[in-house]
Parts: C-alpha cells; sequence; structure tokens
C-alpha cells in the first residue's frame, strides 16, 4: 500500500504517458528484486494465514454481495476479493481521494470500529438504479448531495447487515453503520502508526466497475486473533443434518401463499356483448355440467374437482389429483 498512486497522482502519471512526456518503455521493472526494510519496532501483527483466513471470509461476503445486490439495483453485480495486505493506517489514508463514500461502522460486540470505503463511481451508479436511471456513473466527480447520501446510507447498511453471516464462524457481530464521511480528512479515526489489515474488493454494477476497501484494524480485531486461522474456521463450520436441513426448508415451503383457482369454462364474446352485460345475462361456457373442473395452482394444472358451496361461499371438491408428467 505504500507504493499506491492517489487518484490526482495517477491522472497526472496518465496524462503524461498520452502526451509523450513519459516512456512506458523506460518505466518497465529493471527486474531487481524489491527489498523491504523491516521495522522491528513497529512489527507486522498480521500473518499471511490471518490474511487468508480474512480473504474466505470476504470472498463468502462478495457472495452474498452479489446475490442480494440486484434486489436493489435490478442490475447484475459482481463481487470478488482482488488483495488483502497489512499496512499500517496512514498509508490507507494518504491513498484516498475526495469525494469518497466512507462508512465508519462499528464492530459490535469487538471494540472499535472498521472502515469500509466504496468508489465514488459506484456510488453514483447505485444511486442512478435506485432513483429509475440506467446505472451510468457521473462523467464528472462531483460532491454528493443530501438525497444522495441518504441513499446510499440505506444502501450501506444493507451490505453492512449481509457482513453478519461470513463472520459467523469466527465471532456472532452485529456491525453498526455510525455515520458516512465524503472527505478524506475526516476520515482519521485510527491512530495513523496502527497496523490494519486491508481486503480489497472488486465490484462490477453491469458495466461499472471498482473497488471496495476494507480496513480492519489490530486493535479491533485483538480478541479474535487466535481464531483468524482456516483450521479453526473450517472447524467450527455449523454442518446440517440432511433431514433437519429438507425438514427447515419443509418448513419454509409451507408458510409460502400461492394463488389456487377453479376454472368453471371459457367463453369468446365480442368487445360491444361484453360492454353491454346486465345482471341476469347467461354466458355459454365450454363445459358440461357434469363435467370436472380443472383446478391450478399458480398457472399449474394440479387438480380435477366438483364444483359446491360449503355454508354461504363457493367451494370445490378434490376428484384426482394431477402428477407430474400427466
Amino acid at each position: 500500500m505504500g507504493e499506491v498512486l492517489s487518484q490526482n497522482e495517477i491522472d497526472n502519471l496518465l496524462a503524461a504517458l498520452s502526451s509523450g512526456e513519459l516512456d512506458a518503455d523506460q518505466m518497465q521493472d529493471s527486474g531487481d528484486k524489491q527489498v523491504k526494510n523491516y521495522d522491528f519496532k513497529r512489527p507486522t501483527k498480521f500473518s499471511k494465514e490471518h490474511l487468508r483466513t480474512l480473504e474466505i471470509i470476504y470472498e463468502h461476503y462478495g457472495r452474498l454481495l452479489s446475490t442480494n445486490l440486484p434486489v436493489y439495483l435490478r442490475k447484475n453485480v459482481q463481487v470478488s476479493v482482488a488483495s488483502s495486505e497489512t499496512v499500517i493506517f496512514s498509508e490507507f489514508s494518504n491513498a484516498l481521494s475526495n469525494p469518497l463514500i466512507l462508512g465508519i461502522v462499528n464492530f459490535q460486540p469487538l471494540g472499535g470500529t472498521i472502515l469500509v470505503e466504496l468508489a465514488a463511481n459506484l456510488g453514483f451508479c447505485m444511486i442512478d438504479r435506485m432513483l429509475g436511471g440506467q446505472g451510468d456513473p457521473l462523467e464528472k466527480s462531483r460532491e454528493f448531495s443530501e438525497i444522495e447520501m441518504t441513499i446510499i446510507e440505506k444502501m450501506m447498511v444493507v451490505c453492512m447487515q449481509l457482513m453478519r453471516e461470513p463472520w459467523k464462524n469466527v465471532v456472532d457481530i452485529n456491525p453498526v453503520m455510525e455515520r458516512i464521511e465524503t472527505n478524506s480528512q475526516f476520515a482519521q479515526v485510527i491512530a495513523p502508526n496502527d497496523m490494519i489489515a486491508l481486503v480489497t474488493l472488486n465490484m462490477k454494477i453491469g458495466e461499472v466497475e471498482g473497488f471496495m476497501n476494507v480496513c480492519l484494524p489490530f486493535f479491533t480485531l485483538e480478541n479474535v486473533m487466535d481464531k483468524l486461522n482456516t483450521k479453526y474456521w473450517y472447524a467450527n463450520m455449523q454442518e446440517q443434518n440432511e433431514e433437519d436441513f429438507e425438514e427447515y426448508i419443509e418448513a419454509l415451503i409451507r408458510r409460502v401463499d400461492v394463488p389456487v383457482k377453479a376454472v368453471l369454462g371459457r367463453s369468446q364474446v365480442s368487445v360491444s356483448d361484453f360492454v353491454n352485460l346486465q345482471i341476469g345475462d347467461i354466458i355459454r361456457l365450454d363445459t358440461d355440467i357434469n363435467n370436472d373442473l380443472n383446478v391450478y395452482v399458480g398457472n399449474i394444472k394440479k387438480f380435477t374437482a366438483l364444483p359446491g358451496s360449503n355454508k354461504d361461499k363457493y367451494a370445490v371438491r378434490v376428484t384426482s389429483v394431477i402428477r407430474e408428467g400427466e
């Protein structure tokens, strides 16, 4: 993260390349191995095993975003883990550009907060979709209005609630969105020299692509660091008995309402006859009075039945069940 450029530096570099001031061939890596100095006063507190476990957690989180966000945005959403690394907070905050969407999340019951940064172009894309547009980002970035921030806040709350399930095998969290900042100057909620784990998600909404960065400070995760290993994570995955799972699915299905209709018969009438229908008029149907009625569940013919009444209501008595394939 120390070599990450700000957005202004990236724009200036691209402009220099396009104008010919810089030669791309001269900028190629010389092939020498880069050596980084190790600071014993500030040791790395996240091991590769910790980062790998965080990647597994947020791969699960990405799948949840991919399946839940299309319900709100009505557009295909693809989310994948791009990278994970450990840096100090100042390196992360220095790379932020304005405007930005930075959610400050209380990671209850763990002490402290985490930060979730969403690229501005993804934010404008979400706003456009929520307001009935095509989901196109702005050509020129600008500050968010109060109405737009209200929409973004609701979408960020949805994203935070989806984080509960992936973390369940480590700790049962209840993330609460404290506030959203749009200026990087107000993002200094963590000490500059504190170590953080930074998980970067690549998010694509339709044709719009950008990054979501999840900043996890060490002091927030300190109490569960021993649980951030793949062995513990897999050992605590809840394996449900197949029969219990079937009973659970069946219980959910039983509460679903489905439309059921009994068709007395069909007839064709002209528009003029239909407009002039009066009480007492007779419509001739294509069924006999002694024939069974077809009963549909949704649009599928499922039963045959005889018409009748039950107390003061019309009713039908099922005479046969139409099996699948009949």
